[in-house]
């Protein structure tokens, strides 16, 4: 049964989701919206839809009841140019919000309808939460099974009821910071699921530095998601979850992939968390980065001035690789 405060939580998210669509249609000449859609989707693969914003322009809204979270998940949908009526089939990029953001992050700071316009692909953005892309060790608030929902549940929902192609070259998956480090780890934990792998500012490295990166993801999640519960276990980690999680450790998984990585070489010392984040970001991506070299795998680096941020230009650059890699649009 849902409790009040998640009740309420879920109809304000509701409400800003819908509130936030109308006012960037409005703000961009009205492309987001139109009369109506092509299709409506349908309950499936463990989620039943409990709000919705399905229109005939690009962006379309969900919100989903699941065994796996407590609270009900939403996901933000962005159709490409002419989706409704083209009968086309569309590579599908999964792209990963950082922490303690959410699935509306991407559209409303980083405005992704005009980044993506006129590409042909359909990006999907989910709710993660601070859950770091993972099914917990312990939670104390419920179910915070985010893997489940996204790989068992919402993968196989959008190709369902979207006109993907629902195979290895037709998905690319993509993050920033946290949702950086799920990029990773989702591409090498479900090896034949996604030709291409991006990380924005994510962490590749879990166990370096002490576990530093563990550590920040015990903390974080028990403080923003789970109640005080952990992702990796606390005080003795659930070693065989973390190898199997830690992208350092899972290099071959790599191979025959395309791979991008993008990290910040001069975080601002006076602001803590940026400098703590990129500092470690970019010391694993080098890990990470000489670890790929070593054994033979091929990828795309770049270390550009700057802290702990989502950097536009290089998520354009990003988005040729995707759609020179993934099948084309037919």
């Amino acid at each position: 049964m849902e409790n009040a405060s998640n009740l309420s939580r879920r109809r304000v998210l509701a409400g800003l989701a819908a509130t936030a669509g109308a006012a960037a249609a409005g703000a961009l000449g009205g492309p987001l919206v139109a009369p109506s859609a092509a299709a409506a989707a349908d309950d499936g693969n463990g989620l039943r839809i409990v709000d919705r914003n399905e229109n005939g322009g690009r962006l379309q809204y969900y919100r989903f009841a699941t065994d796996a979270i407590e609270w009900d998940p939403a996901v933000n949908i962005l159709l490409p140019d002419g989706y409704h009526t083209s009968g086309r089939r569309y590579p599908v990029l999964y792209l990963l919000h950082g922490g303690n953001a959410d699935f509306r992050t991407f559209h409303l700071q980083d405005n992704i309808v005009n980044l993506t316009a006129g590409r042909e692909l359909i990006v999907v953005m989910p709710d993660a939460s601070t859950g770091w892309y993972c099914n917990p060790v312990s939670s104390n608030a419920g179910p915070r099974n985010w893997e489940t929902f996204h790989m068992g549940q919402l993968l196989p929902w959008v190709e369902a009821n979207f006109r993907t192609w629902p195979e290895y070259d037709g998905r690319a998956v993509a993050g920033f910071s946290m949702g950086g480090f799920g990029a990773l780890k989702y591409t090498a934990k479900y090896y034949g699921h996604f030709c291409s792998v991006s990380s924005h500012s994510g962490p590749a490295s879990l166990r370096r530095d002490f576990g530093l990166v563990v550590h920040w993801a015990n903390a974080t999640s028990a403080a923003l998601d789970s109640g005080g519960g952990t992702v990796y276990g606390v005080p003795l980690w659930d070693e065989a979850r973390v190898s199997a999680d830690n992208p350092m450790q899972r290099i071959p998984s790599y191979a025959g992939k395309r791979v991008f990585l993008a990290a910040g070489t001069s975080p601002d010392p006076v602001d803590w968390f940026s400098y703590v984040n990129e500092t470690q970001v970019l010391a694993g991506h080098r890990e990470f980065r000489a670890a790929l070299g070593a054994a033979g795998i091929p990828h795309e680096w770049h270390e550009v001035p700057g802290g702990h941020y989502f950097r536009h230009e290089l998520f354009l650059q990003d988005l040729d690789g995707m759609l020179a890699r993934l099948r084309p649009a037919a």
